[in-house]
């Protein structure tokens, strides 16, 4: 059995998730089991759904923390918060899977982290524009950047900065 919590964000915007993940066969799936089929006063546990009568995959058991203080707080818990808690296990898995996928087959590829190292991006940030700009195709070098003409003889790249051979980056 693993257990795991979390606590991100704050007010409002808190979210405080506990985990426990085991066999269905085992300990964790009878108490699995015994918590759907137990509610209690102001705590009704209930599978998450990422669009009703399809939950998400693992089996996520909700359970609000706090007693459904009236309607709006009601709507609140099964509506949003449920649905941010089956998108974000969703969301999980399929990053899992994607994270794993690559791993196998052996990507990204050296050509294509090297094309896109110019500009480099992610929801948090992105380059200035004017930035440099590789010639040549997607998944290509610049011309004479990586070429045989920058190599010394022995198949090694110039001294760098700080007066070292560099070996060529795999690709």
């Amino acid at each position: 059995m693993l257990i795991g919590e979390s606590y991100i964000g704050e007010g409002a915007e808190a979210a405080h998730v506990n985990t426990v993940f085991g066999e269905r066969s085992g300990p964790v799936g009878v108490a699995w089991a015994t918590a759907l089929a137990s509610p209690s006063a102001g705590h009704t546990p209930f599978v998450a759904v990422v669009i009703p009568g399809l939950p998400v995959k693992p089996m996520t058991l909700f359970v609000n923390k706090a007693p459904i203080a009236g309607d709006e707080h009601g709507t609140l818990t099964w509506g949003a918060a449920q649905a941010g808690v089956a998108g974000g296990v969703a969301d999980a898995v399929t990053a899992t899977r994607e994270a794993l996928r690559a791993g196998v087959a052996g990507m990204p590829q050296m050509v294509e982290v090297l094309a896109a190292r110019h500009r480099p991006f992610n929801p948090f940030y992105s380059a200035p524009s004017g930035g440099q700009e590789p010639a040549g195709e997607r998944g290509q070098e610049p011309a004479g950047e990586r070429g045989q003409e920058s190599m010394g003889g022995d198949g090694r790249e110039p001294a760098g900065d700080d007066g070292q051979a560099r070996a060529p980056e795999p690709q």
